[in-house]
């Protein structure tokens, strides 16, 4: 998978793209991150504006429209087409599904706001798909592009040691549900000791609690995803 970044602040992601799983990931060509600084497009290079006041009046400023199509024509050049996606919170709420459908791409471009946004006009001429990962507000796109990456790399093949291992994670395709509880050694520890069917050997016996604590841990915290389970 190829990902590009287009930011004003490509810097941000300099400790994040050499970390753990993703560097990993980057070193073992599984996945390559690019990093494109929005105001390399600016027509007025001294002075690198990217950003304006509003028509009609308000707080803040705009990215503007002129710089940011150029940059994403140009990006979107560099490879085969790229699936885009717009950070906002205005955008469809990310999810697990949503997760494993990203990670069926071939090339994803995020697209990092910053201030107001982006002026309008550059939704309408690139239509990209509008993504936000929570309901609140952050300065910027930057920390939730990197929300996507680290939700969408780990589902590639090869990234992680067992193909496995994300199958069971809560809202995973392999359990929808939240995540039953999981221990290691010492068996006890300050009277607390790890469930007696774990120890067993018995496989069966084992999946079986599993399931039982899975949608116990559901019923308890997200009720909602158990509807939602059985609805689908």
């Amino acid at each position: 998978m190829r990902i590009d970044l287009v930011t004003l602040f490509p810097a941000i992601f300099d400790g994040y793209l050499t970390q753990s799983l993703l560097d990993k990931a980057i070193e073992r060509q599984l996945v390559s991150i690019h990093r494109h600084d929005l105001r390399d497009w600016v027509a007025e290079v001294p002075h690198r504006k990217v950003d304006d006041r509003p028509f009609g009046g308000g707080p803040g400023m705009l990215i503007q429209v002129e710089p940011t199509v150029r940059c994403i024509r140009d990006v979107d050049q560099l490879a085969d087409p790229a699936r885009k996606i717009l950070l906002t919170p205005q955008g469809q709420r990310l999810d697990q599904r949503m997760a494993e459908n990203l990670a069926t791409s071939e090339r994803l471009m995020l697209l990092c706001g910053r201030y107001e946004g982006f002026d309008q006009r550059v939704l309408d001429i690139v239509q990209p798909e509008e993504i936000s990962v929570g309901d609140f507000v952050l300065n910027g796109g930057e920390v939730a592009a990197m929300i996507i990456i680290d939700a969408v790399v780990r589902l590639l093949p090869g990234v992680l040691g067992d193909e496995n291992s994300s199958l069971d994670d809560s809202f995973s395709r392999g359990n929808r549900l939240l995540e039953f509880p999981q221990y290691t050694r010492p068996r006890s520890f300050e009277g607390h000791d790890v469930p007696d069917v774990l120890l067993s050997g018995d496989h069966a016996a084992i999946a079986a609690w599993r399931s039982d604590m899975s949608r116990k841990r559901t019923l308890e915290r997200r009720r909602d995803l158990i509807d939602d389970n059985e609805n689908n």
